[in-house]
């Protein structure tokens, strides 16, 4: 069988399956399967690969094996719950001859659903409205790992033999930085030629760069009094809005000097705004009659590619230490800044990557419009094969504004061209077997 007529039969057997895809995800969706308590979801993952005959090799990483790779950090969900019980599941598929090996890798983690009254029906039961399917991770990303089953299925039911190897991955905790997920995943060997991973960035547009992403905790000291005599103590409520205006002259200053175009792509709304800082939590005091000795602030900064770690963390720090100089108290009362959880650099790759062209021109024949490169403004495990093992790595999934949120939703259509656009682009990566 030629690669024309392999890629013509793949595709119009994808688009007659769809009630095979709904079935797979069906059942992934009814996994809840958030950060931490992945397993439930790579038990259906395994049942799929046993079903088609495949061998799988699962594994739960070890944070110790890994904790002197360069992309390694404590996540969050390692600290609250380690890595017992929760398994990476790969298989191989090997080729029949001398081609480049592909990974198709996605996550089986979601966020959690709460709060899940304001949902229109149970987030963990598929529901469908039209050509609309609902549920917590319809896009991000178990319709992704739908698409990547019927794709892998539908290859070897039309009998095609690629010549090269493929690897599908199903990883944990991508939500919280991917550390025992991908990165485990990778250091165990399954180093591809290239990667796909189907993230909801809608086809035909498709990712080449990620954000990276830190968090960091600032802790502003005061100095307790009762409110009657509040003159006689400092107020770490008072202190703490300092730093947080010098933050946000440091982030008006940062997103008027920082352009990544790809970051809004998609999304003009996003211009002007490709690094944000961002005080998530604020904690602090224990009674309305005390003046608050102590403020901690949670934050997270994100940026495109073109800045260091180090960088960035030099300029937050700079800012805040400027404006505790700038202040009496502060002074000589410095703010305290731990960097912790995630700890994500940014990637890119280049837009001549054989991979990108194969599944950019993929997806728009199959779509029939033109997309654009997208990607840059969150943080994602594709960094880990671009950046540590130098494989160029594509986003390529279906349609999904609402991920995270309340009645997250995608398309059948959109599921079923990420399903073709996979198959067609291993065909043309990986290359067909020659027949005698």
């Amino acid at each position: 069988m030629n690669e024309r007529d392999a890629k013509a039969r793949v595709a119009d057997r994808i688009a007659d399956r769809e009630d095979d895809l709904l079935s797979i995800l069906e059942r992934l969706i009814a996994a809840k399967s958030v950060t931490g308590h992945e397993q439930r979801g790579q038990t259906v993952m395994v049942e799929e690969f046993d079903r088609l005959g495949l061998e799988v090799d699962a594994w739960e990483p070890s944070a110790e094996a890994l904790e002197d790779h360069p992309g390694f950090f404590r996540t969050s969900s390692y600290d609250e719950h380690g890595y017992e019980g929760r398994e990476n599941a790969v298989v191989e598929i090997l080729g029949e001859g001398n081609g480049p090996t592909l990974a198709l890798s996605g996550h089986i983690d979601v966020v959690p659903a709460d709060p899940e009254s304001a949902w229109e029906s149970d987030p963990w039961t598929l529901r469908r409205e039209g050509d609309r399917l609902y549920g917590r991770g319809v896009s991000d990303m178990k319709g992704g790992l739908a698409a990547i089953l019927l794709a892998v299925e539908t290859l070897a039911d039309e009998g095609v033999d690629l010549a090269g190897d493929l690897i599908v991955q199903s990883t944990i905790e991508e939500e919280a930085g991917g550390v025992g997920g991908l990165l485990s995943v990778l250091e165990r060997g399954y180093v591809p030629d290239a990667a796909i991973i189907p993230e909801p960035f809608g086809l035909p547009n498709v990712g080449i760069a990620s954000a990276g992403v830190m968090f960091f905790d600032v802790t502003v000291p005061g100095k307790k009094a009762h409110a009657a005599w509040g003159h006689q103590g400092v107020s770490a409520f008072d202190k703490a809005c300092l730093v947080r205006a010098a933050l946000e002259e440091l982030n008006d200053e940062r997103q008027a000097s920082i352009d990544f175009p790809p970051a809004y792509g998609a999304d003009p709304s996003l211009e002007g705004r490709v690094t944000n800082i961002n005080i998530g939590v604020v904690e602090g005091g224990d009674w309305p009659a005390s003046v608050p000795a102590e403020i901690l602030m949670k934050g997270r900064v994100g940026w495109p590619p073109g800045e260091s770690r180090a960088d960035v963390r030099d300029a937050i720090d700079g800012a805040i230490e400027d404006a505790a100089n700038d202040d009496e108290w502060l002074a000589e009362n410095p703010p305290t800044v731990e960097w912790t959880g995630w700890n994500a650099a940014p990637h890119e790759v280049p837009r001549d990557a054989d991979i990108v062209e194969i599944v950019s021109g993929n997806a728009e024949s199959i779509i029939g419009k033109e997309g654009t490169f997208v990607g840059g403004n969150a943080a994602l495990d594709e960094r880990f094969y671009q950046r540590y093992y130098d494989v160029p790595v594509v986003t390529a999934g279906p349609y999904g504004p609402n991920l995270h949120g309340v009645d997250e939703y995608t398309t059948v259509t959109s599921l079923l061209e990420t399903a073709q656009t996979l198959a067609i682009s291993a065909i043309d990566y990986c290359g067909v077997a020659e027949t005698a």
